[in-house]
């Protein structure tokens, strides 16, 4: 089966709709699909639930789709550096699930997984349980999780062969390896493509049997937030 399309737009053709839930890997700007993002934008896809750690910044990421107002409903750990996601919650345009964190990376962890649900301590006690199952483990209490799916998972990867398989570079390992499993269809935007043989067996950190769909990229890299030391005087 061919996997690689020659654009993104080529990449989402024929699969996407109102109404489905897509995942977009990465932290902050960090491993973030988005040459992806931009072309699920351009496609006009409306009522989306986005699974995502953050929601981008204004003016990049899923802060593309916040601005096109695409974007339901969000599932995310943090979203602070967006000025426009909160405009739109405090709006009540916008519906928002929040996880703690680590939370939501077993949730994405555990779908892919084929596992339904789970039992965590964090969150006991806070806002976070209500409404959910719980129960006592060795004199513990825990409450319910459950897994994580998507119809679409987008992901971006550094190093990708033409059957999909990845390799992460550094911090762009956080949610993507996870997501790659847990989407029914798994695009991946690669900055460089290579064929099959090419890659160190062991360095593979997503096989290419969870990924349908793949795109090259050469994506400018932005700085979330830049810091600079001061010059001497």
């Amino acid at each position: 089966m061919k996997k690689v399309y020659p654009d993104a737009k080529s990449a989402l053709d024929g699969i996407v709709k109102d109404g489905m839930t897509v995942m977009a890997a990465g932290f902050g700007l960090c491993g973030m699909p988005s040459t992806l993002i931009e072309a699920l934008r351009d496609t006009g896809v409306k009522n989306l639930t986005c699974v995502s750690n953050n929601a981008g910044i204004d003016g990049a990421g899923l802060g593309l789709l916040l601005e096109t107002r695409q974007i339901k409903k969000m599932i995310a750990s943090y979203v602070g550096e967006n000025k426009l996601f909160a405009q739109q919650y405090l709006a009540g345009d916008l519906e928002i699930e929040f996880n703690p964190q680590g939370t939501m990376a077993e949730r994405i962890r555990a779908g892919g997984a084929g596992i339904a649900a789970f039992f965590t301590k964090t969150g006991v006690g806070t806002l976070i349980a209500e409404g959910k199952e719980e129960r006592e483990f060795n004199g513990q209490r825990y409450i319910m999780e459950t897994g994580l799916l998507a119809d679409i998972s987008l992901v971006h990867a550094w190093k990708g062969d033409t059957e999909g398989n990845l390799v992460y570079r550094k911090t762009a390992r956080n949610f993507n390896p996870m997501m790659a499993t847990a989407g029914k269809i798994t695009i991946a935007e690669v900055e460089h493509l290579v064929q099959p043989g090419e890659l160190d067996g062991d360095a593979i950190i997503t096989p290419g049997v969870f990924v349908q769909r793949i795109v090259q990229t050469n994506a400018e890299k932005r700085i979330e937030q830049r810091t600079v030391r001061k010059r001497p005087a």
